[in-house]
Protein backbone atom coordinates (compact mmCIF):
# COMPACT_ATOMS: atom_id res chain seq x y z
CA UNK A 1 0.00 0.00 0.00
CA UNK A 2 1.33 3.55 -0.12
CA UNK A 3 0.36 6.86 1.16
CA UNK A 4 0.76 10.26 0.93
CA UNK A 5 2.99 12.93 2.24
CA UNK A 6 3.60 16.50 2.38
CA UNK A 7 7.15 17.52 0.94
CA UNK A 8 9.25 20.46 -0.32
CA UNK A 9 9.61 20.49 -3.95
CA UNK A 10 11.70 22.18 -6.19
CA UNK A 11 10.44 23.36 -9.48
CA UNK A 12 13.31 25.70 -11.24
CA UNK A 13 15.05 28.20 -9.88
CA UNK A 14 13.05 30.45 -7.36
CA UNK A 15 9.76 27.86 -7.78
CA UNK A 16 9.65 26.67 -4.41
CA UNK A 17 6.60 24.58 -3.23
CA UNK A 18 4.80 22.51 -0.93
CA UNK A 19 3.20 19.46 -2.63
CA UNK A 20 2.53 15.81 -2.14
CA UNK A 21 4.62 12.57 -2.94
CA UNK A 22 3.92 9.03 -2.07
CA UNK A 23 5.05 6.77 -0.20
CA UNK A 24 5.30 2.62 -0.19
CA UNK A 25 4.99 0.66 2.78
CA UNK A 26 8.38 -0.51 3.73
CA UNK A 27 9.78 -3.78 2.07
CA UNK A 28 11.85 -6.02 2.77
CA UNK A 29 15.12 -4.97 4.42
CA UNK A 30 13.46 -1.62 4.21
CA UNK A 31 12.79 1.32 6.91
CA UNK A 32 9.58 3.77 7.28
CA UNK A 33 10.64 6.72 8.87
CA UNK A 34 8.76 9.79 10.42
CA UNK A 35 11.20 12.66 9.60
CA UNK A 36 11.52 15.54 12.42
CA UNK A 37 13.92 17.75 10.97
CA UNK A 38 15.94 18.61 7.79
CA UNK A 39 19.19 21.17 7.87
CA UNK A 40 19.37 23.21 4.74
CA UNK A 41 22.64 22.74 3.00
CA UNK A 42 24.47 24.86 0.46
CA UNK A 43 23.52 22.23 -1.89
CA UNK A 44 19.70 22.75 -1.50
CA UNK A 45 19.86 26.70 -2.15
CA UNK A 46 21.84 26.34 -5.09
CA UNK A 47 18.61 24.53 -6.04
CA UNK A 48 16.24 27.03 -4.72
CA UNK A 49 17.98 30.24 -6.14
CA UNK A 50 19.56 28.88 -9.49
CA UNK A 51 17.90 25.55 -9.86
CA UNK A 52 21.24 23.55 -9.85
CA UNK A 53 24.67 24.11 -9.90
CA UNK A 54 27.16 23.76 -12.48
CA UNK A 55 25.90 21.81 -15.67
CA UNK A 56 23.02 19.81 -13.40
CA UNK A 57 19.35 21.63 -13.79
CA UNK A 58 16.42 20.24 -12.59
CA UNK A 59 14.43 18.37 -14.88
CA UNK A 60 11.62 17.58 -12.79
CA UNK A 61 9.70 18.12 -9.86
CA UNK A 62 12.01 16.84 -6.92
CA UNK A 63 11.74 17.25 -3.35
CA UNK A 64 15.13 18.70 -1.64
CA UNK A 65 16.96 18.17 0.98
CA UNK A 66 19.72 15.14 2.50
CA UNK A 67 20.42 16.29 6.54
CA UNK A 68 17.78 13.99 8.10
CA UNK A 69 16.66 13.19 11.56
CA UNK A 70 13.78 11.11 12.40
CA UNK A 71 11.58 8.66 13.84
CA UNK A 72 11.10 4.90 12.70
CA UNK A 73 7.29 3.86 12.09
CA UNK A 74 7.53 0.76 10.19
CA UNK A 75 9.71 -1.84 9.42
CA UNK A 76 10.03 -4.76 6.58
CA UNK A 77 10.89 -8.21 6.76
CA UNK A 78 14.19 -9.15 7.96
CA UNK A 79 15.69 -5.62 9.43
CA UNK A 80 16.64 -5.95 12.89
CA UNK A 81 18.92 -3.04 12.93
CA UNK A 82 15.98 -0.85 14.44
CA UNK A 83 12.42 -1.11 15.72
CA UNK A 84 9.19 1.37 15.29
CA UNK A 85 9.63 4.08 17.99
CA UNK A 86 13.51 4.59 17.39
CA UNK A 87 15.13 7.62 17.14
CA UNK A 88 17.70 7.54 14.05
CA UNK A 89 19.32 10.12 11.56
CA UNK A 90 19.25 8.73 7.94
CA UNK A 91 22.45 8.61 5.74
CA UNK A 92 21.35 10.00 2.30
CA UNK A 93 23.81 8.37 0.83
CA UNK A 94 23.38 4.61 -0.87
CA UNK A 95 26.40 3.23 -2.57
CA UNK A 96 25.38 0.23 -5.17
CA UNK A 97 28.03 -2.00 -3.83
CA UNK A 98 28.49 -3.49 -7.50
CA UNK A 99 29.84 -1.34 -9.30
CA UNK A 100 33.85 -1.76 -10.32
CA UNK A 101 34.76 1.56 -7.42
CA UNK A 102 32.77 -0.02 -4.70
CA UNK A 103 34.37 -3.57 -4.88
CA UNK A 104 37.42 -1.10 -4.83
CA UNK A 105 36.87 -0.30 -1.69
CA UNK A 106 35.59 3.09 -3.08
CA UNK A 107 32.09 3.13 -2.28
CA UNK A 108 31.61 7.16 -1.99
CA UNK A 109 32.61 7.16 -5.71
CA UNK A 110 30.26 5.06 -6.86
CA UNK A 111 28.97 4.67 -10.20
CA UNK A 112 25.26 4.44 -9.55
CA UNK A 113 25.00 6.75 -6.65
CA UNK A 114 21.93 7.52 -5.42
CA UNK A 115 22.49 10.62 -2.91
CA UNK A 116 19.15 12.11 -1.45
CA UNK A 117 17.98 15.31 -3.29
CA UNK A 118 20.03 15.26 -6.49
CA UNK A 119 19.22 16.48 -9.72
CA UNK A 120 22.56 14.70 -11.13
CA UNK A 121 20.90 11.71 -12.57
CA UNK A 122 17.65 11.43 -14.33
CA UNK A 123 15.03 10.49 -13.17
CA UNK A 124 16.08 12.59 -9.84
CA UNK A 125 17.01 11.05 -6.38
CA UNK A 126 14.46 12.09 -4.77
CA UNK A 127 15.40 14.14 -1.40
CA UNK A 128 14.37 13.58 2.54
CA UNK A 129 12.33 17.06 3.06
CA UNK A 130 8.93 15.25 3.68
CA UNK A 131 6.72 13.96 6.39
CA UNK A 132 7.58 10.10 5.62
CA UNK A 133 10.34 8.18 3.88
CA UNK A 134 11.21 4.68 3.31
CA UNK A 135 14.90 3.90 3.06
CA UNK A 136 17.00 0.91 3.44
CA UNK A 137 17.94 -0.51 7.02
CA UNK A 138 22.13 0.58 6.50
CA UNK A 139 20.74 4.51 5.90
CA UNK A 140 18.46 4.65 9.46
CA UNK A 141 21.14 4.85 11.97
CA UNK A 142 20.56 4.34 15.59
CA UNK A 143 21.05 8.17 17.39
CA UNK A 144 19.87 6.72 21.11
CA UNK A 145 16.51 7.90 22.26
CA UNK A 146 18.08 10.97 24.67
CA UNK A 147 19.02 12.53 21.25
CA UNK A 148 17.18 15.09 20.17
CA UNK A 149 16.60 15.53 16.27
CA UNK A 150 18.18 18.72 15.64
CA UNK A 151 21.90 17.68 16.88
CA UNK A 152 20.72 14.59 14.92
CA UNK A 153 20.46 16.58 11.72
CA UNK A 154 24.02 17.46 11.70
CA UNK A 155 25.25 13.77 11.22
CA UNK A 156 25.49 14.57 7.63
CA UNK A 157 27.40 17.57 7.59
CA UNK A 158 29.41 16.59 10.25
CA UNK A 159 30.15 13.33 8.28
CA UNK A 160 31.94 15.67 5.43
CA UNK A 161 34.13 17.21 7.96
CA UNK A 162 35.11 14.08 9.69
CA UNK A 163 36.38 12.92 6.14
CA UNK A 164 37.97 15.84 5.46
CA UNK A 165 39.99 15.23 8.74
CA UNK A 166 40.72 12.20 7.94
CA UNK A 167 42.43 12.92 4.73
CA UNK A 168 44.70 15.29 6.15
CA UNK A 169 46.61 12.67 7.86
CA UNK A 170 47.42 13.94 10.99
CA UNK A 171 46.20 16.71 12.79
CA UNK A 172 47.30 16.45 16.99
CA UNK A 173 49.74 19.01 17.67
CA UNK A 174 49.50 20.78 14.33
CA UNK A 175 48.77 24.45 13.23
CA UNK A 176 45.56 24.36 11.18
CA UNK A 177 44.08 26.97 9.10
CA UNK A 178 40.31 26.57 7.44
CA UNK A 179 39.44 29.31 5.01
CA UNK A 180 35.59 29.78 4.70
CA UNK A 181 32.91 29.79 7.49
CA UNK A 182 29.99 28.69 6.30
CA UNK A 183 28.18 25.27 8.36
CA UNK A 184 30.96 23.40 6.43
CA UNK A 185 34.05 25.67 7.80
CA UNK A 186 32.21 25.39 11.25
CA UNK A 187 32.27 21.91 11.25
CA UNK A 188 35.46 21.50 10.26
CA UNK A 189 36.88 23.42 13.24
CA UNK A 190 34.80 21.63 15.64
CA UNK A 191 36.16 18.02 13.85
CA UNK A 192 39.91 19.34 13.83
CA UNK A 193 39.30 20.34 17.62
CA UNK A 194 38.25 16.85 18.49
CA UNK A 195 41.10 15.82 16.41
CA UNK A 196 43.81 17.45 18.60
CA UNK A 197 44.52 20.30 16.81
CA UNK A 198 47.04 22.62 18.51
CA UNK A 199 45.95 25.97 17.18
CA UNK A 200 42.93 26.55 14.33
CA UNK A 201 42.87 30.07 12.48
CA UNK A 202 39.59 30.57 10.41
CA UNK A 203 39.30 33.31 7.45
CA UNK A 204 36.01 34.27 6.42
CA UNK A 205 34.60 37.63 4.38
CA UNK A 206 31.58 38.24 6.85
CA UNK A 207 31.95 39.06 10.73
CA UNK A 208 29.17 37.10 12.15
CA UNK A 209 30.50 33.79 11.10
CA UNK A 210 33.68 34.51 12.59
CA UNK A 211 32.21 35.52 15.82
CA UNK A 212 30.57 31.93 16.00
CA UNK A 213 33.98 30.48 15.21
CA UNK A 214 35.37 31.69 18.24
CA UNK A 215 32.59 30.84 20.02
CA UNK A 216 33.03 27.00 19.09
CA UNK A 217 37.05 26.92 19.50
CA UNK A 218 38.85 28.72 17.09
CA UNK A 219 41.94 30.30 18.12
CA UNK A 220 41.87 33.45 15.70
CA UNK A 221 39.64 34.74 12.96
CA UNK A 222 40.41 37.17 10.12
CA UNK A 223 37.80 38.87 7.82
CA UNK A 224 39.65 38.95 4.99
CA UNK A 225 37.35 41.66 3.16
CA UNK A 226 37.58 44.27 5.78
CA UNK A 227 41.62 43.43 6.71
CA UNK A 228 43.31 41.92 3.78
CA UNK A 229 46.66 42.69 5.43
CA UNK A 230 45.81 40.77 8.43
CA UNK A 231 47.32 37.46 7.05
CA UNK A 232 50.33 38.65 6.15
CA UNK A 233 52.25 37.50 9.25
CA UNK A 234 50.80 34.34 8.55
CA UNK A 235 52.24 33.99 5.38
CA UNK A 236 56.15 35.36 6.47
CA UNK A 237 58.72 33.19 6.33
CA UNK A 238 57.22 30.80 3.45
CA UNK A 239 53.98 30.04 5.83
CA UNK A 240 52.41 29.56 9.41
CA UNK A 241 50.07 26.69 8.95
CA UNK A 242 50.85 23.38 8.73
CA UNK A 243 47.66 22.49 6.78
CA UNK A 244 44.73 24.26 5.70
CA UNK A 245 40.82 23.27 5.42
CA UNK A 246 39.94 25.53 2.47
CA UNK A 247 36.02 25.39 2.69
CA UNK A 248 34.87 28.18 0.87
CA UNK A 249 35.71 27.07 -3.13
CA UNK A 250 36.81 30.30 -4.02
CA UNK A 251 40.53 31.08 -5.66
CA UNK A 252 41.35 33.62 -3.48
CA UNK A 253 40.62 31.35 -0.19
CA UNK A 254 42.83 29.54 -1.55
CA UNK A 255 45.92 31.39 -2.66
CA UNK A 256 45.88 32.33 0.73
CA UNK A 257 45.62 29.02 1.97
CA UNK A 258 48.61 28.23 -0.17
CA UNK A 259 50.19 31.25 1.49
CA UNK A 260 49.94 30.69 4.07
CA UNK A 261 51.14 26.90 4.75
CA UNK A 262 54.43 25.79 5.29
CA UNK A 263 56.93 24.03 2.70
CA UNK A 264 55.51 20.67 2.96
CA UNK A 265 52.37 20.72 4.55
CA UNK A 266 48.81 19.83 2.82
CA UNK A 267 45.58 21.27 1.85
CA UNK A 268 42.32 19.46 1.87
CA UNK A 269 39.71 20.81 -0.73
CA UNK A 270 36.53 20.68 1.03
CA UNK A 271 34.84 23.80 -1.18
CA UNK A 272 33.65 23.20 -4.49
CA UNK A 273 33.19 26.09 -6.50
CA UNK A 274 34.03 26.02 -10.19
CA UNK A 275 37.31 26.24 -11.82
CA UNK A 276 39.86 28.54 -10.12
CA UNK A 277 43.55 29.33 -10.76
CA UNK A 278 45.88 28.26 -8.88
CA UNK A 279 49.27 29.81 -8.50
CA UNK A 280 51.25 26.97 -9.20
CA UNK A 281 54.66 28.75 -8.83
CA UNK A 282 53.90 28.38 -4.80
CA UNK A 283 52.30 25.30 -4.67
CA UNK A 284 56.07 23.58 -6.57
CA UNK A 285 58.50 25.76 -4.61
CA UNK A 286 56.97 25.35 -1.46
CA UNK A 287 56.36 21.13 -1.93
CA UNK A 288 52.66 21.43 -1.13
CA UNK A 289 49.98 18.93 -1.08
CA UNK A 290 46.53 19.57 -2.11
CA UNK A 291 44.14 16.85 -1.54
CA UNK A 292 40.40 16.86 -2.98
CA UNK A 293 37.88 15.59 -0.55
CA UNK A 294 34.35 14.36 -1.24
CA UNK A 295 31.21 13.13 1.19
CA UNK A 296 32.28 10.91 3.28
CA UNK A 297 31.41 7.12 3.83
CA UNK A 298 31.64 5.19 7.65
CA UNK A 299 32.07 8.25 8.72
CA UNK A 300 28.15 8.93 9.02
CA UNK A 301 28.02 6.33 11.75
CA UNK A 302 31.05 8.05 13.32
CA UNK A 303 29.36 11.77 13.00
CA UNK A 304 26.36 9.94 15.14
CA UNK A 305 28.42 8.56 17.54
CA UNK A 306 29.93 11.25 18.35
CA UNK A 307 26.82 13.77 18.65
CA UNK A 308 24.98 11.31 20.41
CA UNK A 309 27.64 10.98 23.21
CA UNK A 310 27.95 14.83 23.12
CA UNK A 311 31.65 14.86 21.56
CA UNK A 312 30.93 17.83 20.14
CA UNK A 313 28.57 20.91 20.57
CA UNK A 314 27.09 21.20 17.50
CA UNK A 315 23.87 23.36 18.83
CA UNK A 316 25.56 27.00 18.59
CA UNK A 317 25.28 26.11 14.81
CA UNK A 318 21.77 26.01 14.67
CA UNK A 319 20.43 29.40 13.91
CA UNK A 320 16.57 28.72 13.69
CA UNK A 321 14.62 25.61 13.59
CA UNK A 322 11.20 26.75 10.98
CA UNK A 323 7.98 24.74 10.33
CA UNK A 324 8.48 23.37 6.66
CA UNK A 325 5.37 24.44 5.75
CA UNK A 326 7.18 27.74 5.13
CA UNK A 327 9.69 26.72 3.58
CA UNK A 328 10.56 29.72 1.51
CA UNK A 329 10.99 31.92 4.61
CA UNK A 330 13.25 29.11 5.74
CA UNK A 331 14.87 29.08 2.85
CA UNK A 332 15.93 33.06 2.25
CA UNK A 333 16.67 33.10 6.31
CA UNK A 334 19.58 30.35 5.37
CA UNK A 335 20.68 32.40 2.12
CA UNK A 336 21.10 35.12 4.48
CA UNK A 337 24.92 34.80 6.25
CA UNK A 338 24.17 37.89 8.13
CA UNK A 339 20.81 35.96 9.68
CA UNK A 340 22.15 32.40 10.07
CA UNK A 341 24.64 29.54 9.69
CA UNK A 342 22.42 26.37 10.22
CA UNK A 343 18.30 26.64 9.53
CA UNK A 344 16.63 23.54 10.29
CA UNK A 345 13.28 22.58 9.05
CA UNK A 346 10.69 21.19 11.33
CA UNK A 347 8.31 18.26 10.36
CA UNK A 348 6.38 17.43 13.34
Amino acid sequence: MSSKASAILIHSANDLRIGEVETLDPGPGEVAVRVTRGGICGSDLHYYHNGGFGTVRVKEPMVLGHEIAGTVIGIGAGVTRVQPGERIAVNPSLACGTCALCRNGQPIHCLDMRFYGSAMRFPHVQGGFRETLVCTEAQAVPTGQDTPADLAAFAEPLAVCLHAVRRAGKIAGQRVMITGCGPIGALTILAARHAGAREIIVTDIASKPLQLALRIGADAVINTKDAPDALLPYAAHKGYADLAFEASGTGKALADAIACVRPGGRIIQIGMGGEVPVPLNLMASKELELAGTFRFYEEFEWAVDLLARRAVDVAPLLSAAIPFRNARAAFDMASDRTQAMKVQLVFE
